[in-house]
């Protein structure tokens, strides 16, 4: 699975590409300022148009469609990670004449338009997702029988909803998690392995690389 970097130019994705699920080693903000976008990610799907705001944190997944006039965003890097997985500019042409002006002007702008917005699809493959980042779940057959589904149709369900498994989708939230606690404090990794709820250090550290083509001491070296 490709780690994407993101970029501070304005991106054009032409009507209909699809990109595959992906991983992004930094947080950033994607703002739409032509078009449409359907994302699904790590906190939800959601049906984007101009004006609405992607929020990525470190190492969050996530897989877009670009709708039929397809899409434009301005890319924007930041700083600290904001508690929202949507939100939405209150002036977009206004934000755009900045970003213009100056990069600096228009991601200051960015931040002052900005607003959280969690109107968002929410069955039951959002339901499951959410359960599996927060580690709810011990047995999917549980999960199933609790909502009335079938296991089967559970997780073929929700690898067409979220292109992965269950079972792969909860093992990236772990390795996201560790991750971001990697990078965020100074505690040994054998604890952040146990806190993530990796068998032990050696398995967190196999699946960061995997996923992120970047051992745990890598990670710490990124400050």
């Amino acid at each position: 699975m490709r780690l994407v970097l993101p970029g501070q130019e304005v991106q054009w994705n032409a009507p209909g590409r699809t990109f595959q699920r992906h991983h992004h080693l930094r947080a950033y903000a994607a703002l739409l300022i032509r078009g449409s976008c359907h994302e699904t990610g790590d906190r939800g799907r959601r049906e984007i148009v101009t004006g609405d705001v992607l929020l990525h944190r470190p190492f969050d997944g996530h897989g877009d469609r670009v709708g039929r006039s397809g899409a434009e965003f301005i890319n924007i890097p930041l700083d600290c990670t904001l508690d929202s997985a949507f939100g939405r500019v209150a002036d977009v042409d206004a934000v755009i004449r900045a970003f213009e002006r100056s990069f600096d002007e228009g991601r200051s702008l960015f931040h002052e338009q900005f607003g959280p917005c969690e109107d968002r699809s929410y069955d039951w493959p959002d339901m499951l997702a959410a359960a599996l980042a927060d580690g709810q779940i011990k047995s999917l057959s549980v999960w199933s029988d609790s909502h009335g589904l079938h296991p089967a149709s559970v997780s073929r369900g929700f690898r067409l909803a979220y292109g992965v498994s269950p079972k792969r989708f909860r093992l990236e939230q772990m390795a996201a998690h560790a991750a971001r606690r990697i990078r965020g404090s100074k505690d040994s990794l054998s604890e952040i392995a146990m806190e993530s709820a990796f068998a032990d250090q050696a398995h967190m550290t196999r699946t960061l690389s995997q996923l992120f083509a970047i051992s745990p001491r890598g990670l710490r070296r990124l400050g």
